[in-house]
């Protein structure tokens, strides 16, 4: 019955005040994602016939993309399909601790913990659908190596490198909102990839959103527990943050949110 208690308290945390213990004192290794990356698709089947966007009904244009078989797919669907499997106590004090971190509700995104920044953009880079007419556009900076840039080139996405003055919302006319006005036949348009400043460049997942383009908001310079992060009102369709791991290996753990209504998260035709 403690067990119980525990388990319920855990994953409905609404029906207690506060969970005992905030996931700072457990050992996360045991629920990363340890699968090997590949370095790129396998392949040339999705270059001779990419997978077409599947779209649902509120927003036609964004909702319910189709993701390209991969490792990501599979998790996202197993995810999906077994929402009452049983997860252990400390993956969901952790989830609960990365959500409430960023002011995220947890029915709308799933949260997946993988062992290195590496890792979470390469789920990233082999599963989004790129094709030959839409965009990576990035603004990822010097410090962190694009991992994604590779996969949007294999599969002949337009890739746009973008400075990160561009994020200055003091600047009149802004190249990026330009940028995300492009015309695009497909759409959505394609992925923004940018990384998260503390003082706040949350206006920009809203504005590529509106112009039909999917966001990837890499916060992981920042630390749950440490550094606030409010994207509550603007919900990114990726989210990569970390949370420190400080009872093993490795030390920090990053973690990548996808944001369920974004896409189609089934797996039949792979």
């Amino acid at each position: 019955m403690e067990y119980v208690e525990e388990y319920v308290l855990a994953k409905y945390p609404e029906y207690a005040n506060l969970i005992e213990g905030d996931g700072s004192g457990i050992d996360m290794s045991s629920f990363i994602i340890n699968e090997e990356p590949s370095e790129l698709p396998m392949s040339d089947d999705r270059r001779k016939s990419p997978r077409s966007p599947s779209f649902g009904s509120n927003l036609p244009e964004m909702d319910r993309t189709q993701l390209e078989p991969s490792r990501l797919l599979d998790i996202l669907n197993k995810k999906s399909s077994f929402p009452g499997s049983f997860i252990s106590i400390p993956e969901i004090q952790a989830q609960n601790k990365v959500l409430k971190h960023c002011g995220l509700p947890d029915d709308e995104y799933l949260v997946l913990f993988t062992p290195s920044y590496k890792d979470a953009m390469m789920l990233v880079g082999e599963s989004y659908p790129f094709v030959k007419g839409n965009y990576y556009m990035t603004i990822l900076g010097e410090q962190q190596e694009d991992y994604i840039k590779e996969f949007a080139s294999f599969k002949e996405s337009r890739v746009l490198i973008a400075p990160k003055t561009w994020l200055d919302l003091r600047i009149r006319g802004s190249q990026l909102s330009q940028n995300f006005r492009r015309k695009c036949k497909i759409s959505p348009k394609g992925l923004f990839a940018y990384v998260a400043d503390v003082n706040g460049t949350m206006h920009w997942v809203s504005e590529a959103h509106r112009n039909y383009w999917h966001v990837l908001l890499d916060a992981s310079a920042m630390v749950v527990g440490k550094d606030r992060l409010h994207v509550g009102l603007h919900r990114p369709d990726f989210l990569v943050c970390c949370l420190d791991n400080t009872n093993s290996n490795p030390s920090k753990i990053t973690c990548l949110l996808v944001r369920k209504k974004s896409f189609d998260t089934s797996n039949g035709s792979s």
